[in-house]
């Protein structure tokens, strides 16, 4: 699916899905000086107490106990969650969110999407069995669960609801901010991110508890006083990632404006165009907006979704296509055990799906031509009408050294 930029490729530089955002790099690195000086590295250095409170006030959680990384934060969660058995969980998801399953010896049961791309819970409802202990959901690029839904089977069903909120830090639902759904919740805050800490994961939960034995898990099993009282690993966030994640937290509010913003210019610059719909937020969320995604339909669009890709990179525009096959079709979950009824709503999404860059850095005029790119490249597939791609009169190559 790969294509080589041309010598006279619309961007003199790579645009890509999930490029870093620095909000303030001379704050990051006041505030990595000050470790440094501390010589606190790590072992729940004052940054790192300073990270967890604010997502703290940010989400509305009680507890928010921050780690490596997401995965491990999943891991994390469903350990100390005590589950076992089976797990129902969207295929639609990065394959982490299996991984971390199967990783803690747990069988992941992959249950179709809603029209909104997350967990079903009609579906969930179907797949249960006297094995299922839990259901993790997945808020997706962005876009949150049917989390009253999926809390109705739970409650019904006697399982524990546990969310996957890699991409949904600052969204909310139903007046409800993610970090306060199910059980617990966990971030992802690596380094493609809107808020990232270069590296890193946390744990949301309302739950004493369960947040007294998250905190103690990713430190050996040890309680606050040293003494090991269960088993454990190493997943503690060292201060340089926390130093990153609070100079990012800072500035949430204006990176979701941002992540906004560009959602609306590409929703005009696309706008009417046959097969090409701009993904929005389920009616009842407050978005974060951190992914821009479009679904395309080849039989109006007359082209694919993995040509467009193509032709955006010989443009040096490095858009993704997310989640294909789904996990259902990958080698490590043979039907045979993860039981998959058919899941035509991930299959039709996996097919269609289309990221475009959206990291913070991008001007009016960036998105503008990438919404040209495709317009054009539409517009001579179908014969509709439309805007011919030109080049921007201010050339964007000249931005390659800025």
């Amino acid at each position: 699916m790969s294509a080589t930029p041309a010598a006279s490729a619309a961007f003199g530089h790579a645009v890509r899905v999930g490029a870093p955002n620095i909000p303030d790099r001379d704050r990051v690195l006041d505030r990595i000086a000050g470790a440094l000086s501390r010589r606190t590295l790590s072992n729940n250095g004052p940054l790192v107490r300073e990270f967890e409170d604010r997502l703290r006030r940010l989400t509305g959680a009680r507890h928010c106990i921050a780690v490596t990384n997401g995965t491990v934060a999943l891991e994390l969660a469903v350990r100390a969650c005590g589950l076992t058995g089976e797990v129902i969980v969207p295929s639609f998801t990065y394959v982490a969110t299996p991984h971390a399953l199967s990783w803690q010896g747990l069988t992941p049961v992959f249950g179709d999407v809603d029209a909104y791309g997350c967990l079903d819970p009609d579906h969930v409802r179907r797949l249960v069995t006297p094995r299922t202990s839990g259901i993790v959901g997945v808020h997706l690029l962005g876009t949150c669960c049917d989390a009253a839904g999926l809390e109705a089977v739970a409650a019904e069903l006697g399982l524990v609801l546990l969310f996957d909120a890699a991409h949904a830090l600052g969204s909310a639902t139903d007046g409800r901010r993610v970090g306060t759904l199910g059980r617990a919740e966990i971030f992802s805050f690596h380094a493609t991110k809107f808020v990232n800490s270069f590296e890193g994961g946390a744990v949301a939960t309302d739950d004493d508890e369960l947040a007294a034995r998250v905190r103690a898990m990713r430190n050996f099993g040890q309680d606050d006083d040293g003494v090991v009282r269960s088993l454990g690993t190493n997943a503690k966030m060292h201060e340089i990632s926390a130093a990153m994640g609070l100079t990012a937290v800072e500035n949430i509010t204006g990176l979701i404006a941002g992540n906004e913003q560009r959602h609306t210019w590409y929703a005009d610059g696309l706008r009417d165009l046959p097969g090409i719909a701009v993904r929005g937020p389920r009616p009842a969320d407050a978005s974060n907006y951190s992914y821009l995604s479009v679904l395309v339909d080849p039989a109006r669009a007359g082209v694919t979704r993995d040509e467009i890709v193509r032709r955006l990179a010989e443009e040096n525009v490095f858009a993704k296509v997310y989640f294909h096959p789904g996990n259902h079709r990958l080698e490590p979950y043979p039907q045979e055990r993860h039981r998959p009824l058919p899941l035509p709503r991930s299959e039709r999404l996996a097919e269609q799906i289309l990221v475009l860059p959206n990291s913070a850095d991008l001007t009016a005029d960036d998105v503008g031509l990438i919404c040209r790119l495709i317009r054009d490249l539409v517009t001579r597939a179908t014969g509709a009408r439309g805007e011919p791609t030109s080049r921007p009169t201010v050339s964007v190559r000249a931005r390659e050294s800025s």
